[in-house]
């Protein structure tokens, strides 16, 4: 028997990659920890803390990673535990299937680069139709942390580097998960294609502003508490994904400014650190 551990962490967006292709994200500190048992036998049995976690990818991941004469004489036991809202635009699919490529790449031997297996998440989202462009951004920001700028569809990490650690995210959960046409962010190509570039010269959070802008106003959402959030001493505010979910990135010490914008509203909030940490993996 083979036991092997795995923790990846979440992230944010800062620019939305539908329109375009091209993304921009930033690690947090929420996770997903996965633990892979193999025994001899057959089978896949998928235990988790969440049940709206995507059996189908896990089993896309697995089937694109384990050889399928393996699969006949190995039974795996996959147990998740995440604390990532899943229908949020949270990255929760990024952190599952990176932390799935991550357990079996160790259990089975294959050693497999970090772009291979984040190239293999991102084919396997494609493949279960949790993503449209298989969301590479949001696999990079969740596998590196800090801050990342990336081509989607030619599956290529721009550049990467750390954020600093005084900041946080303060992310609201709106009561309503009801997101608008995504089809129409194609229509304003121009806007997230500007966004991208601001990303890519560093300007992380003019970037992310103009994308909260733009995905609010196309998604039929409320631009106006875009705008209020940076009036209170937000550095960026924004849609993380396709939403619902509002992130304001601040200072440590004025997250009680932001949380007040939020009050009103119906819906929770959650503040969440910035992470910086690599994704881990290790045999038990």
């Amino acid at each position: 028997m083979v036991v092997v551990d795995a923790i990846v962490h979440g992230a944010v967006s800062l620019v939305n990659a539908i329109a375009t292709g091209k993304g921009a994200t930033l690690g947090i500190d929420t996770f997903v920890k996965t633990r892979l048992k193999t025994k001899d036998g057959s089978g896949i049995s998928i235990t988790t803390d969440n049940k709206k976690i995507s059996s189908r990818l896990i089993n896309k991941v697995i089937k694109n990673i384990v050889t399928k004469k393996q699969l006949e004489k190995t039974k795996l036991e996959l147990d998740f535990k995440s604390n990532i809202p899943t229908g949020y635009g949270l990255k929760s699919s990024s952190a599952i299937s990176t932390a799935v490529a991550m357990v079996c790449s160790k259990a089975f031997k294959r050693n497999l680069s970090d772009g291979t297996i984040l190239k293999i998440g991102a084919k396997s989202s494609i493949q279960a139709k949790v993503s449209i462009t298989g969301a590479y951004d949001d696999a990079c920001g969740c596998y590196y942390g800090g801050f990342n700028v990336v081509d989607n569809y030619k599956r290529n990490l721009i550049f990467r580097h750390p954020a600093p650690n005084n900041l946080q995210a303060i992310i609201f959960l709106p009561k309503s998960r009801k997101r608008g046409n995504l089809k129409k962010l194609k229509d304003f190509k121009s806007a997230f294609e500007k966004a991208w570039e601001l990303a890519k010269n560093l300007d992380y959070w003019n970037a992310a502003t103009l994308n909260g802008i733009a995905t609010s106003s196309i998604l039929n959402s409320n631009p106006e508490l875009i705008l209020n959030l940076v009036k209170r001493r937000a550095l960026t505010a924004t849609i993380s994904g396709n939403g619902p979910s509002i992130v304001a990135i601040t200072k440590k010490g004025h997250t009680s400014h932001i949380k007040k914008a939020f009050s009103s509203l119906e819906g929770c909030v959650m503040i969440c650190n910035i992470n910086n940490k690599k994704a881990e993996v290790y045999e038990v």
